[in-house]
């Protein structure tokens, strides 16, 4: 598994408003200068985190984005989830995959399911508050 620069930016958008802790929408132009990310490629992803009810988009003047929610809220499993679909090891994981014929008798199975689960729990731990505030040692998280 391999997040894309979809799922980092998402990320990272996230952690940028989360970090303002203001109710007021930012620009798509002002978030992608301040995280140097091209504003056309921000428009989709935005639409993605719109979608997933974790952003609030306003149009006109005024206008822009703000989380929909707090950011304590908010998973980075669920962010990666609206950005890059499914983050499960094999295809016959994948919520909605039809049942392998080979299941029953497959040794790898259960080492996949293994790996799943700890990605899944670990992932479900961090907020977008977490990646938005430096920890006590001062260590910002770079995505």
């Amino acid at each position: 598994m391999m997040i894309s620069t979809r799922g980092r930016y998402a990320l990272r958008v996230l952690a940028e408003l989360a970090a303002r802790q203001s109710d007021d929408y930012v620009t798509l132009r002002e978030i992608a200068e301040r995280q140097d990310i091209s504003e056309k490629y921000l428009e989709s992803i935005v639409k993605l985190l719109v979608k997933a009810d974790m952003l609030d988009g306003q149009r006109g003047k005024g206008g822009g984005y703000r989380l929909a929610r707090e950011a304590e809220q908010i998973t980075v499993l669920e962010v990666l989830h609206a950005a890059e679909g499914p983050l499960a090891p094999v295809a016959c994981l994948e919520a909605g995959s039809k049942p392998c014929p080979r299941a029953a008798e497959c040794r790898t199975l259960p080492l996949w399911k293994g790996l799943d689960e700890l990605v899944s729990a670990y992932l479900s731990r961090y907020t977008i508050r977490d990646i938005a505030q430096p920890n006590p040692e001062g260590f910002v998280y770079v995505i």
